[in-house]
């Protein structure tokens, strides 16, 4: 017998995701924003291959969020990946806060993403929550011609006065 297998790859638009699985079809899933089920909401359907006891294979591919630390310069043995932040500015700037301080307590780097139509929102509010010395990574359009990944302290970002504008892009925090 074939094994049965979901390489993440290709998805199915099939109302039934886990359809041609069943019927000893390969099947795949692809992720528009880089790596599937990180950050993306791929989980629901390699849960559902795992329950129902399919073989899922992971392919060597991108992922913006490792990519962005791999290129940060920021904290590396130890981070974690809190996704998107909230959108209400007084539970965002808290978030933001208590990401920073975790930073310094753990010495992690506090990794998050944002739409991009909130990146500009998203910095600003950055630079008013953050301490002066906390690094920032804004890492943007990873692996497209117009990339662009730049580390430095909040108070350089505040003096640059730099929008991202509406790009793909994953953020990085470290406070020291």
């Amino acid at each position: 017998m074939p094994v049965r297998e979901l390489n993440i790859r290709v998805i199915s638009d099939e109302r039934d995701p886990l359809a041609p699985l069943r019927e000893k079809r390969a099947l795949g899933l692809l992720s528009e924003a880089g790596c599937p089920a990180i950050a993306d909401p791929g989980a629901a359907i390699i849960d559902a291959a795992h329950r129902e006891g399919f073989r899922v294979v992971p392919l060597v591919g991108p992922s913006s969020i490792v990519l962005a630390l791999m290129a940060s310069g920021l904290e590396g043995q130890r981070f974690a990946f809190s996704g998107y932040l909230p959108r209400e500015g007084p539970a965002r700037a808290e978030k933001i806060r208590e990401l920073e301080r975790r930073s310094r307590k753990e010495l992690e780097t506090e990794i998050f993403i944002e739409t991009p139509y909130r990146n500009d929102v998203l910095l600003a509010a950055l630079l008013e929550a953050c301490n002066p010395r906390t690094k920032l990574c804004v890492a943007a359009d990873l692996t497209l011609p117009g990339e662009s990944v730049q580390t430095k302290p909040i108070a350089e970002w505040r003096r640059a006065k730099t929008a991202i504008g509406r790009r793909p892009a994953v953020f990085l925090l470290l406070s020291d």
